[in-house]
């Protein structure tokens, strides 16, 4: 088995490769006389090579992840003050499985080529030009670890003997040295507000927005439902909060079923997978014809949706099924929301209390 490129985006060089790396080989699509003739090797390579693809086939370009950038690019084009003045910040917050990273880092990856295209890989000090930076927080992010995650990710040779205050004025020298326009910070829902530690790095994200010159995207879990814009102020005291000011919360549905446009949403995600699937006995249409059953398996959860197409492909290269119908899916086990939530999709289905995704084919 091919082992996956190892890097991660939480350092500059992963985000390099991420940023810089040019669009996947697709394997040639065989029919079924042509891999009956592959000797043993050659099929093994082949299906490895198919595998593969399916793993990183790229993104579809779902009207969620559309609306967001939009978003997004009106919110950093118009963040363009001076030093002086602090720039708004946008959130993704939504429920797991919606795509919420992936969006936020294919906005960087998009930002991050345009900017390098625009300008030199080098400033006009001779610094390593690093538009975006990102990072991803833990259950125990303190003010020091927040910092030295960002010096770590443009390779500051202090992070290991720096205190906090330190740390944060390497990470702005950085900042400024790299030219830096863009900074994702993922997973702020680790941040527990009801803790001292967590109502510090609460505020400390403050600091950074007054003085890093970027424009934050920061991306969570259920913030709104956890009172996160309130910076866990209560009663009288929430109208001093700062993040609700500062920061443009951007949702993510998931898909529904129950108005024309989203089944037609539905289908279009379906139809756009199908074209990249490399399956010998794949025909147009194999996957809308299941648009029922699939929403049944994910309750239209793009993460699990994808979850269950890539482990649906695995199964049918390796059982020689070589396509994706219900006896194949049927053997995959997904994530336990959507199992648990499979019965009862099915029975609203059924029942007609949800529409068919096949409602409207117009």
């Amino acid at each position: 088995m091919k082992q996956p490129n190892p890097f991660s985006l939480s350092r500059k060089e992963g985000w390099r490769r991420f940023a810089d790396a040019p669009a996947r080989q697709r394997p040639e699509q065989l029919t079924r006389a042509q891999l009956k003739g592959l000797s043993e090797e050659a099929s093994e390579d082949y299906n490895d090579a198919r595998h593969d693809w399916h793993a990183n086939f790229g993104i579809v370009n779902t009207p969620q992840l559309s609306s967001i950038h939009e978003e997004l690019d009106q919110i950093v084009a118009s963040n363009r003050q001076d030093g002086d003045r602090i720039r708004s910040a946008a959130v993704i917050d939504a429920l797991p499985g919606l795509g919420k990273t992936t969006i936020a880092n294919l906005y960087g990856r998009t930002f991050d080529r345009q900017q390098m295209r625009r300008l030199s890989q080098v400033t006009d000090a001779g610094h390593e030009r690093i538009p975006v930076f990102r990072v991803g927080l833990t259950s125990n992010t303190t003010l020091r670890t927040l910092n030295r995650m960002i010096c770590e990710f443009y390779g500051h040779p202090a992070t290991d003997r720096a205190n906090a205050a330190a740390l944060a004025s390497h990470a702005l020298d950085c900042v400024l040295s790299c030219e830096t326009q863009l900074g994702i910070i993922d997973d702020i829902h680790f941040i527990d507000l009801d803790r001292r530690d967590g109502l510090a790095v609460s505020n400390h994200l403050k600091w950074l927005a007054n003085e890093l010159p970027v424009t934050f995207i920061y991306v969570g879990v259920g913030l709104a439902e956890r009172r996160f814009f309130a910076d866990g102020l209560t009663g009288k005291n929430t109208v001093l909060a700062q993040t609700a000011r500062r920061w443009t919360r951007l949702g993510v549905d998931p898909f529904r079923l129950d108005t024309d446009q989203g089944r037609q949403h539905w289908r279009s995600l379906l139809k756009a997978t199908e074209s990249r699937l490399v399956l010998v006995d794949h025909r147009p249409g194999m996957l809308v014809r299941l648009a029922d059953y699939l929403f049944e398996r994910t309750s239209g959860h793009v993460g699990s949706y994808f979850t269950l197409v890539l482990r649906g492909c695995y199964r049918a290269i390796r059982t020689g099924a070589e396509t994706l119908n219900r006896t194949v899916l049927d053997g995959v086990r997904l994530d336990e929301a959507s199992e648990q939530t499979r019965q009862q999709m099915a029975a609203a289905l059924a029942r007609g209390t949800m529409p068919s995704a096949l409602g409207d084919t117009a």
